[in-house]
């Protein structure tokens, strides 16, 4: 899984505006089309005249800081060492059942291990909320705001190519972990303000993996199109439920033993906001963001169909997109110059047309990732057309350069 994002904080969307010093009297009348509230109706006496505060001039962020503060006092412990004064959540779990093993990866606020929860194999993403100075007030706040959102969405989700969620909790202090050191079988206890996604364990690790182990003898088609269809069911039930996921790339799909693709990691997938103008930002990872994010416009779901485009090529080619560029030098290109990916001669027109459709620089002209399924549904895969034919040992000469990894 993916901790990258937890690096990178809340997403540009998440800005607020500023208290700015006005006088109460210069404030708008009703009628305005400005939010406001007069003393009389926040229960004050700030003089006799009705005078209103804006609520755009109040600094929400600071509010939000201090409440995240406040709040996390609700999970401080008795002398007991017992948690008080808590409501559980739907998604939380029990962390007496939750048995942490070895490691898979490490990010800066997190480490994912993998476990066993009440007799299931399943993967632990523990993040530490800066507890021991690493991480500002902000930060924290950040960090918090990041995990009940990837909560609130990925609890709710059930769909044979999305990562089953098993829970979460907001405090680990009773968990145990395994030392560093092989030769101790001693345990480390997490930081008292600690939490943790609990997913099922996907034993293929991510798609970016098998693709790099598969760099050089490629996939075969039948291969490559079923992993298609995998992402791009997973992709069309998250639509249907009106959630962008906002980071599509291979570092966010699991394979499980059957190398079904799974999507996973939520962290900065959102509820597609009815207007565009309230998805702004740049979110996601350079290289997959469509022009539109990258050039900080307005945007919806149609971006993690464009992302989809180049996980596609990627999957196809078993390469790594734009490998000789920075990624200035990328942005700044798929922007400008509608630079994409190219795509190989040996490609069937049928998969090459479905990714210049996917990539198109105009987002009401790419397809509904639906419409993409029935697309990869379409395709005859007996021929071969990948980028090694079916029962031969090498691949087409597509590329005239060496590429990739």
């Amino acid at each position: 899984m993916d901790l990258k994002k937890f690096e990178e904080g809340v997403d540009g969307e998440s800005t607020v505006k500023k208290s700015e010093s006005r006088s109460m009297g210069s404030s708008p009348k009703r009628g305005s089309g400005q939010l406001a509230f007069s003393s009389k109706e926040l229960g004050g006496n700030i003089s006799n005249k009705d005078t209103f505060l804006r609520a755009d001039m109040i600094d929400f962020k600071s509010w939000d800081v201090q409440l995240d503060k406040h709040l996390s006092k609700v999970w401080s412990r008795d002398r007991d060492n017992k948690e008080v004064n808590t409501k559980k959540e739907e998604w939380e779990i029990d962390l007496a059942k939750l048995d942490i093993r070895n490691v898979i990866a490490h990010g800066t606020y997190g480490t994912v291990y993998r476990g066993v929860y009440d007799g299931q194999d399943v993967a632990v993403k523990v993040l530490d909320w800066g507890e021991d100075g690493l991480a500002t007030v902000a930060e924290t706040a950040n960090l918090r705001t990041s995990f009940r959102q990837e909560v609130a969405v990925w609890h709710k989700l059930d769909h044979p190519n999305v990562t089953k969620f098993v829970g979460a909790s907001m405090g680990t202090s009773d968990l145990k972990i395994p030392l560093n050191n092989a030769s101790n079988s001693g345990h480390n206890s997490l930081p008292s303000r600690a939490c943790c996604v609990v997913v099922e364990y996907l034993p293929g690790g991510t798609l970016k993996k098998y693709l790099i182990r598969n760099s050089r003898k490629k996939l075969s088609f039948k291969v490559v199109v079923q992993l298609a269809l995998d992402l791009s069911r997973g992709l069309s039930y998250l639509h249907s439920k009106k959630i962008v996921h906002r980071d599509v790339k291979t570092e966010n799909m699991l394979l499980d033993s059957n190398r079904t693709l799974k999507i996973a990691d939520f962290g900065v997938a959102r509820v597609e906001a009815q207007n565009p103008r309230d998805m702004t930002g740049e979110t996601g990872t350079l290289g997959y963001m469509a022009p539109e994010v990258l050039d900080g416009k307005p945007y919806n779901r149609k971006c993690d169909v464009y992302s989809f485009g180049i996980c596609l090529w990627e999957i196809y080619c078993c390469d790594m997109p734009y490998a000789d560029l920075s990624f200035a030098e990328v942005s700044s290109a798929v922007v400008r110059q509608n630079l994409r990916p190219d795509i190989p001669k040996c490609c069937p027109s049928s998969f090459a047309n479905i990714l210049r459709k996917c990539w198109d620089a105009n987002p009401d002209k790419r397809p509904e990732m639906d419409e993409v399924v029935r697309l990869l549904e379409a395709i005859d895969t007996s021929k071969g057309g990948g980028m090694i034919p079916e029962g031969q040992a090498t691949g087409c000469l597509c590329f005239t350069t060496k590429r990739g990894p």
